[in-house]
């Protein structure tokens, strides 16, 4: 299939990105509700408007706004949805030289989002499916020109075990693994850090005693023992926990009214990378991280609810 070509290379001055993404991009479909339906329920809601997201295609963008030397490997369709997620790239600034056009239609999210901004998604992959390890191969150089990079779960997980196998040493891997499926061993083993939420983490602990645990950071040490060299969890308005062989660290979140959750999950994940990639330690990285989610939920909508780095340097919401 064809590569998008078009895209700005933040990284040719060194020949050096901060973040290379390896994951999803998909048209978020989103319609506001008084309340989420039951089963067999119907219920009306607002007018249906349709923005750039997937998880990949989100960490790309979030990055990229904070200022992230930044490129793209994903999969779109020859469609209107494909062709409104590239602008989207190019728009942040990303690297879309990665991007693949083809073969498929445009993965679809379909998000019902409550008065709270609470949301629920239901994702139907499209392109992202067809994401495969020879892609991955394919692209083995634009992953060495890379600091860190992210791969998320919304592409097949043998594409995800082909990453943890191609990253070069000395470029960290960061798997948010989300939506939750049981890691391979050894992609767990490649991990620099794990990024999962409070459902993520019970689920990948199915079976374990710790998915019962009475608190995440039982749970992020049961992670942490499975073979990444850290795990962070976040916990939404309580902000996210560091866990590494040190030991586990909270880190709050401020206080703001939120909008739309949507996508503030990436928003945290893309700042991370950026500031993995500029040497911060993990603490500290979480910490931005964290700044950056809190600031996306009090806008509408995933990529364009994110700050730029002028931006987040004004008052937090």
């Amino acid at each position: 299939m064809a590569a998008a070509n078009g895209g700005r290379d933040p990284g040719a001055e060194d020949g050096r990105r901060d973040l290379v993404v390896v994951g999803s991009a998909n048209a978020d479909l989103v319609v506001t509700v008084d309340r989420r339906p039951a089963a067999g329920e119907t219920v009306l809601g607002s007018d249906l408007a349709v923005h750039p997201g997937g998880k990949g295609a989100n960490q790309a963008v979030a990055a990229a706004r904070l200022g992230a030397r930044t490129a793209l490997l994903a999969r779109v369709g020859d469609d209107a949805h494909g062709r409104l997620l590239l602008d989207s790239q190019r728009a942040a600034g990303v690297d879309t030289g990665g991007v693949l056009v083809g073969g498929a239609p445009t993965g679809v999210a379909l998000i019902t989002v409550d008065p709270s901004g609470d949301n629920s998604i239901v994702v139907a992959p499209g392109a992202n499916a067809r994401l495969a390890p020879a892609d991955v191969r394919a692209a083995r150089g634009l992953l060495a020109t890379a600091r860190v990079v992210s791969v998320q779960l919304e592409i097949p997980l043998e594409t995800v075990a082909e990453v943890a196998r191609t990253v070069p040493p000395g470029t960290r891997l960061v798997v948010n693994a989300s939506p939750p499926v049981p890691l391979p061993p050894a992609v767990a083993a490649a991990c620099a850090v794990l990024v999962v939420n409070e459902h993520e983490a019970r689920v990948l602990l199915e079976g374990d005693p710790a998915a019962g645990a009475s608190g995440p950071e039982e749970r992020a040490r049961a992670l942490l023992a499975r073979g990444p060299q850290a795990v962070v969890v976040t916990l939404g308005a309580a902000g996210a926990l560091v866990a590494d062989r040190r030991g586990v660290v909270r880190v709050p979140s401020p206080a703001v009214t939120p909008v739309d959750t949507t996508g503030a999950g990436d928003a945290f994940t893309g700042a991370l990378c950026l500031r993995l990639a500029a040497g911060d330690d993990l603490a500290a990285a979480v910490r931005f991280a964290v700044r950056v989610g809190a600031v996306s939920v009090t806008r509408r909508g995933a990529q364009g609810s994110y700050p730029t780095a002028a931006q987040l340097d004004g008052p937090t919401p």
